[in-house]
């Protein structure tokens, strides 16, 4: 019984390493033919190593990813937006950056002095209101743009 049971625990341990083969021939009009049981001899064994894909691996490469061109999109946008700001500036006339200045002022008066602030929501009527960082960021960037709009005046 002990030399049976050993004889079949081999065949399947050889059996399973049967199953991992891949040969490569030719056919009749010279293309490569990729199986893993050859038709005709001479074959060229490949020894072809693999591994299981790891899911969890792909959807935590492919969401690291998605970020970097996330945030590389933001960045060029917010590099064009402020490069096309900056060239508006430049170019308007005396008056108009004047102008441009005195609203960019009270815009600025207006977040220093607001308590809460909001932006309109998907439909009419609502409101999204913002936290705490986003009112400072948002307070910052009034800042920075009243600074670019009245250098120079």
């Amino acid at each position: 019984m002990m030399p049976t049971v050993f004889f079949v625990l081999v065949l399947l341990a050889t059996g399973g390493a049967e199953a991992s083969r891949a040969f490569r021939s030719t056919d009749a009009r010279g293309r490569s033919v990729y199986t893993d049981k050859p038709e005709v001899l001479p074959e060229e064994r490949l020894n072809i190593k693999s591994r299981s894909t790891d899911a969890m691996e792909v959807q935590q490469r492919y969401d690291e990813d998605m970020k970097h061109c996330s945030e590389a999109d933001t960045a060029s946008r917010q590099a064009a937006s402020k490069a096309a700001g900056s060239r508006e500036a430049t170019q308007l006339p005396a008056e108009g950056r004047a102008r441009r200045c005195a609203e960019a002022r009270a815009r600025h008066e207006a977040y220093q002095t607001a308590q809460r602030m909001y932006e309109p929501g998907a439909s009419e009527g609502e409101r999204r209101y913002l936290s705490g960082q986003e009112l400072e960021v948002a307070k910052a960037n009034a800042r920075k743009v009243m600074e670019e709009s009245c250098s120079g005046l």
